[in-house]
């Protein structure tokens, strides 16, 4: 039986694939390039039955529900600052909405009983053997590991390193994404505000735990842009140059991104793969199928690292009867959830002043936002096998 398994990626899909791993008797081992836990972020969600029972199965629900941002209505408003729009908590929190900082550090202690976390460190290199998987690192000694699983996000090492480079996987959809955090001396009031210039969106929202402080939330229509993944000064050049000369609070904004310490900066994307492993190594969340934003990428994340590890524990360790059965179980699903990240950045940054009214407008009506929550529920849910169910009658 397959028993050592190394994950890449601390993020979200990495650890609660480690929980499920370790509950089952594996033996899981997580590597995370950054040197601890990834702090901060905009707030995720979760939405409809299927996120809330592998939550609760999880034993995680009631902690998340404990640490919940309570959801925000966001605004959008003119260069004068008077509201144009405004969409109700729910419409973007879903039933629970957590900061993503929060979420990684609950899975994280979640899982930390079983499994092994290595900081600081990343795949360099990937040797299927007759036995296993030879892994070298950056820094660390080589390893030998049953399985490999890529949780690594949109621009999975390894993925890059197992299946080919990115270009082959990972499609522009037109826009860029950024975030940062900076102070807040009260004017910004509660909930996220947002100002639109064609093709262009400047919001800023008070941090839900601390009034002191707040996170922008830009997004800009460009083709692919070539800059360096981890340089900040020349990510924030380009926002400066995609946002120079706009009104509202965009100059405030500007100008304390030259102080921001972190930045998130990245283009709205999606990724596909032809098929989600290849021998002993395989790929969950949004290394396999994910979209930047809008495709319900941390959900989706979180269902396919309960099924991965259910049918691994399902199949007595045999990887390709469980890769198999893991994949046809979730492809289709996480499809429909990715589709939503088409139509993201057009939504937020409409690319003409009339395609700005005409959301503001048709948004304004209560009934299409409902008809809008019942798709996205609809979208979300998928039948699940309750695997710890089913291994308990198999071991009885």
């Amino acid at each position: 039986m397959s028993k050592s398994v190394l994950i890449s990626g601390a993020g979200i899909a990495g650890p609660a694939l480690a929980y499920w791993l370790g509950h089952y008797g594996f033996e899981p081992t997580v590597v995370e390039l950054a040197p601890a836990l990834r702090d901060g972020g905009q707030a995720v969600d979760f939405r409809g039955e299927t996120h809330l029972t592998v939550l609760e199965r999880m034993g995680v629900l009631e902690k998340l529900r404990g640490i919940q941002t309570g959801g925000s209505a966001m605004r959008f408003v003119d260069e004068q600052g008077r509201q144009l729009l405004r969409l109700p908590p729910e419409f973007a929190g879903g039933e629970v909405e957590v900061l993503r900082g929060d979420l990684t550090r609950v899975l994280y202690e979640h899982s930390l009983p079983h499994a092994e976390y290595v900081f600081g460190d990343s795949l360099a290199g990937l040797t299927e053997t007759a036995a296993g998987v030879h892994a070298t690192f950056r820094h660390g000694a080589p390893r030998q590991f049953d399985l490999v699983i890529g949780a690594d996000g949109l621009h999975s090492n390894v993925r890059r390193i197992a299946f080919g480079p990115e270009a082959r996987f990972v499609r522009h959809l037109g826009y860029y994404a950024a975030t940062w955090q900076l102070p807040n001396d009260g004017s910004f009031g509660r909930g996220s505000v947002g100002y639109n210039a064609p093709g262009r969106l400047a919001s800023v929202g008070c941090d839900h735990r601390d009034a002191a402080k707040a996170g922008a939330f830009l997004v800009f229509a460009s083709p692919r842009l070539t800059y360096d993944r981890h340089d900040p000064e020349q990510q924030k050049t380009l926002i400066h140059q995609a946002f120079a000369g706009l009104g509202w609070e965009v100059p405030r904004l500007l100008a304390s991104l030259r102080q921001a310490p972190e930045i998130y900066f990245d283009s709205i994307s999606r990724a596909d793969v032809d098929t989600w492993s290849t021998g002993r190594i395989g790929l969950v969340g949004d290394a396999a199928c994910g979209a930047t934003i809008g495709g319900m990428g941390t959900g989706t994340g979180m269902v396919a690292a309960y099924v991965l590890a259910g049918e691994l524990a399902r199949s007595n360790g045999d990887h390709r009867t469980a890769f198999t059965r893991y994949e046809n179980a979730m492809r289709a699903y996480a499809q429909g959830c990715q589709r939503g990240g088409e139509r993201t950045g057009k939504f937020l940054a409409p690319s003409t002043r009339a395609g700005i009214r005409i959301r503001n407008g048709l948004l304004s009506r209560r009934s299409l936002l409902n008809l809008m929550l019942r798709v996205g529920q609809k979208v979300s849910t998928v039948a699940l096998p309750d695997y710890r169910t089913e291994l308990s009658r198999l071991s009885a």
